[in-house]
């Protein structure tokens, strides 16, 4: 069906911020989407991410690349086909990947997890924030980093050598990207974080 290849990257935060952050620009995209305000993991925040960011010195950044097979893009005969097909491979690496980043976060006390892309630990539209609610799930949420302010696109091209690549007219792309973090107060363990995204079987 698909195969993965994991890309890193560790770098100061202060540097990451400098070149590649930019709330003005970035949370106005995040208005445009019907998440903004209605889930947890998304902005409009109680806190200040500024703020948040400053308890924070080192960067490692996680590219996951998801590279659909011949075989899989043969099947596929509709446009709707396509992007169903899309949506289930993000879905199952996100569902690898995600765990193994809180996993990571407890094992080293002062870190923080940025998942790649919206929350998955509640089904869609049943978040509880539109509410009014406390999160039902709040160890398992985590923010992204475009959510934070970041240009997601420019970290993965520039830091990751890795440009993302988008569906277009009904067919998957060469590959998609799922990217992934953790800031850490001290650069400590960094060089041995690891994540694995399981291949399925076809």
């Amino acid at each position: 069906m698909y195969r993965t290849e994991t890309l890193t990257e560790t770098l100061p935060l202060a540097e990451l911020t400098r070149r590649f952050r930019n709330p003005e620009k970035f949370i106005a995209y995040c208005r445009e989407c019907g998440r903004y305000g209605h889930c947890w993991a998304c902005p409009p925040y109680e806190f200040d991410p500024s703020e948040v960011l400053a308890g924070y010195t080192v960067a490692w950044i996680a590219g996951i690349r998801i590279i659909p097979d011949e075989a899989l893009r043969n099947r596929l005969a509709t446009p709707e086909e396509a992007t169903e097909a899309g949506r289930e491979m993000l879905a199952r690496v996100r569902a690898a990947v995600d765990p193994q980043l809180l996993a990571i976060e407890r094992k080293h006390p002062g870190s923080r997890a940025f998942f790649a892309g919206t929350c998955f630990a509640c089904p869609e539209g049943t978040c509880t924030r539109h509410k009014g609610i406390p999160c039902r799930h709040p160890d398992r949420v985590r923010p992204s980093l475009e959510a934070f302010g970041f240009d997601i696109g420019a970290i993965s091209s520039e830091l990751l050598h890795n440009e993302l690549k988008w569906s277009r007219d009904g067919q998957l792309p060469e590959y998609f990207t799922l990217v992934s973090a953790l800031f850490c107060a001290e650069s400590g363990d960094t060089g041995t974080f690891t994540l694995t995204a399981q291949n399925p079987i076809p």
